[in-house]
């Protein structure tokens, strides 16, 4: 039987399946869900209508109450809409379990991108023993972060996995009961989560998930490629912020490093403890069964926190024997799962995933000062009395060579001192945990080269004083840093010091290129044009001075914030860009919603793996031409003009704070960090978080950041009768073209339909036509330069899952913009009423979660 369309295969095992099970879970016996269940569907189709005609949010609700609910009081029609946001929460929790069961079926796990279809592939073109090679070099890491985009709480999360196996059983009675506790379940948030918190629910993953999936891969790597032979590369790893991520958040200190280290590693060796136990029942053999006891002692000892002297090493000797006996005595019976532990500890070793630090320039540059201060104060000789004096030149050189203690109790500033004690605890990782536990720190809103060797010189002196076992990590995220990029690590590699500590990491440099804040500084184009032209000149620059520069990519869930088709993008990247490594950043609902459950998390991790490795032994000419070159920097510069003549738009900050859902997202309780990087009371744009820049945009339905300037900068060519250059280069350049298909993936999650009203405002109409027009000649142009008739053409199944997606929460935004205009009204009152205020705001703050959680990447 031929493989039916993936449409199809979407519709029968996703969209049918939701219809079924949403109406068991309309029906279950418990009187506000029957009650609620039963008005939704009107509410919807009040809201659908009304839209459809034009009306506003506030029209539609009123007529929804006159024409089913007249008899209600106020407040209970207050009472029914937050039922309806609950209700909703709750559907998008049943199309996630649904989809995610699907995922596997709709998706083919082994067509295109695929190690499978990899394999095959090379093998076909005699290309085997070129795989081979560069899987020896090749990595991919994936990089954890706690950054605040994931509404659904642990208990939430626990359901919807149970949810998705029943599912994929077609077990009737126990989806019901899921359906049932879904329903009793709260996903309010009442306190903001603890930095610890965050890590011990992203760690969840790594044990259930990661820890298998990555297994699976690597053992099939193994097998299949290298014919059983051991790899010496790990090929995939994990990075992990929370608790190491200090940027912006106060609460992440270094007892909670520290605490979060303990906690990676015990979950490791618990995960051990298991596959040593379950392979002690089948090793029953002469020679090897005392062995494994041996083992699942020591490790049991390690979790019941009782003394034990097992290390890395010996346990992997130990394994190893093992495996010796079993081949040489016991015709290799259970090898291959005995091989898939061993293989486990070489890619997580007693660290589980690589803890990163990270810190602002800025502050470092506070704490470092105030470091120097204390140590001339002092009468210490480390630093000269005139160090503030002298130029930055002359800084730098004297922090390469810096040598010296310095004595903590001279540091009477709290914070200097928990960013130096972060420092020591790095090395404390490190001797508990192993190097790789901790060996990198990244510097965000990195702009000199005096920024980086700051750093290098605290690290030096508070930890290091023999071996710098740390490499230094560069963020460079405004347009500005980014052409800037390449002069300050040519002044580093050509600093002697410098480069002699590069030396000892085996001459390999991390520069991390942030997505998120490049969008909010210059625009969609205009970013992903300066990163991929900085990456190239990095790239140039390293190669000079013989370092392998390695691309760890900040990247959020929407393709305003790098996201979309990710692997996309690293399949269109040319030869003057390095990529041995591919590194990134994931978060929120783009772990749960790529690497969520073992097929989607394989799927992803295999789709990135071959989007890498395709470059490198692919024929293709991924190089753009020059004629490319220069339409792209013309399209890129004038989408760039387009967007900061927005960003200076007078309105441009009020709409945001009085129009938007951006003051809201503090309020959310999803995550330990503050909403934004300053203390100063208004709204300064500088100080705003990408998450909730881009998010506000989102629940508007607007999506501004990943389209806006796109359509001005095509206009241009279409008015100057040039348009075929640019229809030549989204023909020619596959970076070019998987931009245009992820701005369109913003659009087509855009409905402008919810916030017409704002038209006729007298304040900021003028302003939403603004946005308006450049939604619509961005669509306009998008579709003829594609030559699609609708957006999304050639991803069906996608943009049905969209579809349904934005179907869910259409009452949900209705509901979030009738409450932001009667909190405008009450506000405008000459009484405020102050009760019906915080009742209209807790209604914009719920309404929040659902639209976050059904777009799964949209902020």
């Amino acid at each position: 039987m031929p493989t039916q369309p993936k449409l199809t295969r979407f519709n029968q095992n996703v969209l049918s399946k939701y219809q079924i099970y949403n109406s068991i879970f309309m029906t279950l016996p418990f009187d506000t869900i029957t009650k609620t269940g039963a008005l939704l569907p009107l509410f919807h189709e009040t809201c659908q209508k009304g839209f459809t005609h034009q009306e506003n949010p506030t029209t539609i609700v009123d007529s929804f109450f006159e024409k089913y609910q007249a008899r209600r009081s106020p407040e209970s029609q207050i009472n029914l809409l937050f039922r309806f946001i609950q209700y909703i929460e709750r559907q998008v929790v049943l199309f996630d379990a649904i989809e995610d069961a699907a995922f596997p079926v709709v998706n083919n796990m082994d067509g295109i991108g695929t190690l499978r279809n990899l394999k095959e592939t090379v093998t076909a073109e005699n290309k085997l023993e070129t795989l081979q090679k560069y899987l020896e070099e090749f990595k991919v890491r994936i990089v954890l972060t706690a950054h605040p985009t994931q509404f659904y709480p642990g208990s939430v999360l626990g359901i919807i996995t149970d949810l998705t196996e029943a599912i994929r059983e077609n077990d009737l009675l126990r989806i019901n009961d899921l359906l049932a506790q879904l329903g009793k379940t709260p996903f309010f948030k009442h306190e903001k989560p603890s930095p610890f918190d965050e890590a011990v629910s992203l760690i969840w993953y790594l044990e259930n998930v990661f820890y298998k999936s990555f297994g699976t891969i690597y053992d099939y790597i193994q097998q299949n490629i290298f014919d059983g032979k051991q790899i010496e590369n790990d090929i995939i790893n994990i990075g992990f912020w929370p608790g190491g991520d200090r940027d912006g958040n106060p609460f992440v200190t270094p007892e909670i490093t520290l605490k979060v280290a303990g906690r990676l590693r015990l979950s490791v060796i618990k995960s051990y403890y298991r596959n040593v136990r379950q392979l002690k029942r089948k090793l029953t053999f002469q020679g090897v069964e005392d062995r494994m006891g041996n083992l699942e002692r020591e490790l049991y000892n390690i979790i019941t926190n009782e003394p034990s002297d097992i290390t890395l090493p010996y346990f992997i000797s130990e394994l190893k024997a093992v495996k010796d006996v079993i081949i040489d005595k016991h015709q290799s019976l259970y090898l291959d799962e005995l091989n898939s532990l061993i293989n486990k500890t070489h890619l997580f070793g007693f660290h589980f995933a690589n803890l990163d630090i990270r810190q602002d320039s800025r502050k470092h540059n506070q704490f470092f000062n105030d470091m120097v201060d204390a140590l001339i104060k002092s009468g210490s000789e480390i630093f000269p009395k005139n160090y503030h004096d002298l130029s930055e030149n002359e800084q730098v050189n004297i922090l390469s060579k810096v040598k010296g203690e310095v004595d903590l109790t001279l540091i009477k500033d709290e914070e200097t001192l928990k960013a130096l004690n972060t420092m020591k605890a790095i090395r404390t990782i490190q001797e508990t945990n192993g190097e790789k536990a901790a060996n990198r720190y990244i510097i965000s809103n990195n702009q000199t080269t005096l920024n980086v060797m700051q750093l290098f010189a605290m690290l030096k002196l508070v930890a290091f004083h023999d071996e710098l076992t740390v490499d230094i990590g560069p963020l460079f995220e405004t347009i500005t840093d980014l052409e800037n990029a390449p002069a300050v690590m040519e002044e580093l590699y050509t600093n002697p010091e410098y480069a002699k500590h590069l030396k000892s990491r085996g001459n390999k440099q991390t520069i991390m290129l942030g997505f998120s804040d490049g969008t909010k500084d210059g625009g969609y184009l205009m970013a992903n044009w300066a990163i991929y032209k900085a990456k190239e000149n990095l790239t140039r620059v390293s190669r000079e001075h013989g370092v392998k520069v390695i691309f760890f990519d900040g990247r959020g869930g929407p393709p305003a914030r790098g996201g979309g088709k990710t692997h996309n993008f690293y399949a269109s990247l040319g030869p003057t860009i390095e990529d041995e490594e591919v590194q990134l950043t994931i978060q929120g609902q783009t772990i749960s919603s790529n690497f969520g459950t073992l097929e989607s998390s394989q799927y992803n991790l295999e789709q990135l793996i071959s989007s890498g490795i395709g470059n490198s032994i692919s024929t293709k000419d991924l190089s753009m031409s020059q004629e490319n070159r220069d339409v792209m920097t013309d399209l890129a510069d004038r989408s760039y003009k387009a967007y900061v003549n927005f960003k200076a738009h007078p309105k441009f900050i009020p709409y945001l704070e009085n129009m938007s859902t951006l003051k809201y997202y503090a309020k959310t309780n999803i995550g330990s960090r503050p909403s934004k990087r300053g203390k100063s009371e208004g709204l300064v744009f500088e100080d705003l978080r990408a998450i909730p820049f881009v998010g506000s945009w989102s629940q508007l339905k607007q999506n501004v950041p990943g389209f806006f300037g796109v359509g001005t900068a095509l206009k241009h060519y279409e008015d100057a009768n040039e348009f075929e250059k640019v229809q030549d280069l989204f023909k020619t350049s596959d970076f070019f073209k998987t931009l245009i298909e992820n701005s369109m993936m913003s659009l087509s999650k855009s409905f402008f339909g919810l916030t017409r009203y704002m038209a006729e405002d007298p304040e900021y109409g003028e302003f939403w036509n603004v946005i308006y027009q450049e939604y619509e000649t961005s669509k306009r142009l998008i579709l003829k330069l594609t030559g699609y008739n609708e957006l999304m053409q050639e991803e069906p199944s996608g943009k049905a899952s969209i579809a349904v997606r934005e179907s869910i929460v259409l009452p949900l935004l209705t509901i979030q913009q009738y409450a932001l205009k009667k909190i405008q009204e009450l506000e405008k009152a000459e009484v405020r009423d102050e009760e019906q205020i915080k009742i209209f705001e807790k209604m914009v703050t719920r309404s929040l979660f659902g639209n976050i959680n059904a777009s799964r990447n949209s902020a």
